[in-house]
């Protein structure tokens, strides 16, 4: 029997990697692998991390299981990087605020990503089809339906 590989997105217990290609792919595949693997992760990354008043010294059990989970967050998502993203996110303090210059660096701020949206509707409009055209609005949040894209799809080709 022949020995099989686990290469990347073949295990349920690697996050996929990000190497700074295609990042609303990753994105979305890095949001159902840590709720899969754990909703309070994900929770984390979205809110923030879960706090801990008491002093070091004063630490209850509950005080050890959210610092406990606050640091496993962010070492998800440094597992999950390239050595360039990790560097990019490294003096970050909170797995949040990894999450979140990802999230500018790749989509950018509001304006940015309204530029994008009008940027790839252009393009869908004028149907230069890529692989990533639909995939990239999609990400962004702008879907069209299935018969719009084959709607579009007929159009374009020749009348023969």
């Amino acid at each position: 029997m022949a020995a099989q590989s686990h290469n990347e997105g073949q295990s349920v217990n690697r996050p996929p990697l990000f190497d700074g290609q295609d990042y609303t792919y990753w994105k979305t595949r890095m949001e159902y692998f840590l709720q899969g693997h754990d909703y309070q992760i994900w929770s984390i990354i979205e809110e923030g991390d879960l706090l801990v008043t008491n002093e070091k010294t004063q630490w209850t059990d509950d005080d050890r299981k959210k610092i406990s989970l606050n640091c496993k967050a962010k070492s998800i998502l440094c597992c999950a990087l390239s050595k360039k993203e990790f560097n990019r996110v490294s003096a970050c303090k909170s797995a949040m605020e990894m999450w979140e210059k990802l999230r500018i660096t790749y989509e950018g701020i509001d304006k940015v990503k309204e530029t994008r949206i009008d940027i790839l509707v252009a393009q869908y409009e004028r149907f230069q089809m890529q692989s990533d055209i639909t995939n990239g609005l999609a990400g962004l949040g702008k879907t069209y339906e299935m018969g719009d894209m084959v709607r579009k799809i007929l159009r374009s080709l020749p009348s023969s």
